[in-house]
């Protein structure tokens, strides 16, 4: 049961598209009381529209949301959300960068991208969660995840509100966990 204890790990990466939005706020809502490690959500999100969905999840999330400046360093215990049409990236030393590069997957932000460089930074101490979506963003990545030790949960595509980003995560590779919101959540108060 060790490798299944949040205590082992030092940051967890959510991302999520279409359908995802209510699992976020249902997750954000139930997080354990002395949170310790930072979460890092990467959403798709339309990109023309700047202000509401961050507030929606701070009415929502018993911690602050908050979207993270270039070069800004990662703390425990905070919540992160990809900045619309910017790419998250974290960086060696615990800082985020942000990018207009190139939409990967047709996404900006990229959830390949934020999970690959979360997965290099923090290797088998990093939790990667794959949410309901459209497409296939977040499958590349959660696989690098799983190479270089972490552990992986993607949400049962039998739940989940549309099923691309799921089942396309667990084609790519070989997922530990396969669970409902739920789940998820007892998981994280563990």
């Amino acid at each position: 049961m060790g490798r299944l204890e949040i205590n082992n790990y030092k940051a967890i990466v959510i991302g999520g598209s279409a359908g995802s939005f209510p699992v976020v706020t249902d997750i954000l809502a139930n997080l354990p009381k002395g949170l310790n490690i930072p979460i890092i959500l990467c959403l798709h999100r339309l990109k023309h529209i700047r202000h509401g969905f961050i507030e929606a999840l701070n009415l929502k999330s018993k911690y602050p949301v908050q979207e993270p400046e270039d070069k800004e360093r990662i703390h425990p215990g905070k919540i992160y959300l990809a900045p619309s049409n910017y790419h998250l990236y974290v960086e060696l030393g615990y800082t985020f960068a942000l990018s207009t590069d190139d939409m990967v997957n047709y996404s900006r932000p990229s959830i390949d991208l934020t999970f690959e460089t979360a997965s290099y930074v923090y290797k088998d101490k990093l939790i990667g969660i794959i949410l309901s979506g459209a497409n296939s963003d977040g499958a590349e990545g959660i696989k690098r995840i799983k190479e270089r030790g972490g552990l992986t949960i993607v949400q049962d595509p039998k739940e989940a509100s549309i099923t691309a980003m799921p089942d396309a995560a667990l084609k790519k590779t070989e997922i530990d966990l396969v669970l409902s919101t739920k789940e998820i959540i007892n998981f994280l108060n563990r």
